[in-house]
């Protein structure tokens, strides 16, 4: 423990926590400051002017990153017939219809996308209270609730991920590994931050954008310099 105090008490001593940073001199600092010994996650947090408790506040929606996420995702897909050879052969990991809703029910989780054919919406539906809070719920805006069942799981494993902005108005998503080029984080980052403008909701009043920083998962967290971000876009 003494260990891990010492080398973030390092990392920090490395940044000014008062500064802004540019985008790529913070991937730059992020990435130098991620020496834990497993692979660390590059994580984003955005706080936006946005109350979600109104409808027309809401920010959701998906998003692909470039080069992935570095994290093998997952996969479940309520289908049935040759919609599930499809799933299975595009490399979903987990396939049934009410088989597979009895297991959820009793709890059995171990996914962290669900994808389903329309006709199983039925099935889906009753596990809503389960789903639901997990963020797991199948939704044809997001694309899992599909006929093209083999292209959503390809997304998924490709490096497609979902955004939903919290109750105190913050998105977090990882958008990378340590492991990555700084330009591979970089354009991670790009990307997603533009998908977060382009999902601006009606109902968003002032200023959208109030801060976003950057952080590895061991790491000290950085805050961007929106002027350079909102350049960039």
């Amino acid at each position: 423990m003494a260990k891990h105090g010492k080398r973030l008490q390092q990392a920090k001593e490395k940044i000014d926590r008062s500064q802004s940073y540019a985008l790529d001199q913070a991937v730059k600092l992020i990435k130098g400051n991620a020496t834990a010994k497993f692979d660390e996650t590059i994580e984003i947090a955005m706080n936006l002017g946005v109350d979600p408790k109104h409808a027309d506040q809401m920010v959701r929606g998906v998003v692909s990153l470039p080069n992935g996420t570095g994290k093998a995702l997952r996969v479940a897909v309520f289908a049935k017939g040759d919609k599930a050879k499809e799933a299975l052969d595009a490399g979903a990991d987990i396939v049934g219809d009410a088989d597979l809703a009895e297991k959820i029910q009793g709890g059995e989780m171990d996914f962290d996308r669900c994808i389903a054919t329309p006709d199983m919406m039925l099935v889906v539906g009753k596990l809503g209270k389960v789903l639901g809070p997990r963020g797991l719920m199948p939704n044809p805006k997001l694309g899992t609730v599909t006929q093209d069942v083999a292209q959503a799981v390809k997304d998924a494993k490709g490096g497609q991920i979902e955004f939903r902005v919290e109750k105190a108005g913050v998105i977090h998503a990882g958008v990378g590994k340590a492991s990555f080029s700084e330009e591979q984080i970089l354009e991670n980052v790009r990307v997603f931050i533009d998908a977060i403008n382009k999902a601006k909701p009606s109902g968003a009043k002032g200023t959208y954008l109030k801060k976003v920083s950057l952080s590895s998962t061991m790491g000290p967290g950085l805050s961007l310099d929106l002027g350079a971000i909102a350049g960039e876009g």
